[in-house]
């Protein structure tokens, strides 16, 4: 706040501020009138297989209307079940019957809230057995059957296909990209179990990999510019560290625009006099 910084918008996790008053929304004010938003929540289980929580939903509501954010978004995850919240983004088989339920709480998000909203992939670490379709395609019927948009978290697909052994740049290819209205980059690390077989963690503690900027390169030529957010949730540095990378996303951003409009040159052919 004493030295504005000059990027795009900022980010909020919604539940850190479904309350009235105090701090978090006196500095988010005075955020808010230099910056858009956008609101990112994290606890409304669209995947869970109970009803969603209409106080949950109606606090949503109340944050969107007092903020007006340029996007808000969920994820195609669950925490919650049988009136316990748990801290974590769950896995979801994919299936038929988890289809219908997670159109079935995207639609009353949707009619609720008045807005469209953006579901993220995630990134996953097991596999269910049960599932029929494989995650482009679940979330491609889900973003077909509901008219959601999907928010692209690159971190995410190439966390996931390193766990289950996939090409990250196919995998992208095979997403809806149509649909994408935002892109999140984030850090990720790695861990080992006792056999010493490799996990990727999507942790947002570090810098983002290099693979990962080649991927969000390669999303960008499919996608065009798009708003792009540096996640950064543990072991955050400086600002002028973040800003620093957050120009890297900016540079690729400009490059991807620079070759749109060259194409775009490329194509057009003036009618005959």
């Amino acid at each position: 706040m004493a030295q504005p910084p000059d990027i795009g918008f900022f980010e909020i996790h919604a539940e850190n501020y479904l309350v009235d008053g105090g701090p978090f929304h006196y500095y988010l004010e005075r955020i808010r009138e230099n910056y858009p938003l956008s609101i990112h929540g994290v606890a409304l289980s669209i995947g869970g297989e109970e009803a969603l929580d209409e106080a949950h939903l109606d606090a949503l509501d109340r944050l969107l209307q007092r903020y007006q954010p340029q996007a808000f978004s969920e994820h195609l995850a669950w925490s919650s079940h049988g009136g316990s919240y748990l801290n974590d983004l769950l896995p979801l088989a994919y299936n038929r019957e988890t289809l219908m339920r997670v159109c079935r709480h995207i639609d009353q998000t949707q009619a609720r809230l008045k807005r469209r909203m953006l579901l993220e992939n995630p990134a996953t670490y097991l596999e269910f057995a049960e599932s029929t379709m494989d995650e482009a395609f679940f979330i491609s019927e889900i973003i077909k059957r509901t008219g959601c948009g999907l928010l692209l978290d690159v971190n995410n697909v190439y966390v996931s296909c390193c766990n289950h052994q996939r090409d990250p740049a196919l995998t992208l290819r095979a997403l809806p990209l149509h649909a994408v209205s935002e892109i999140h980059l984030a850090g990720h690390s790695r861990q080992y179990d006792a056999q010493g077989n490799p996990l990727w963690i999507d942790d947002h503690g570090a810098d983002v990999d290099p693979a990962v900027w080649d991927l969000y390169q390669r999303t960008l030529a499919l996608t065009g510019p798009m708003p792009t957010l540096l996640e950064r949730d543990n072991n955050i540095p400086p600002l002028d560290t973040l800003l620093a990378e957050a120009q890297i996303a900016q540079t690729q951003l400009q490059r991807a625009q620079h070759n749109t409009q060259r194409r775009q040159a490329a194509t057009y052919r003036p009618a005959p006099p």
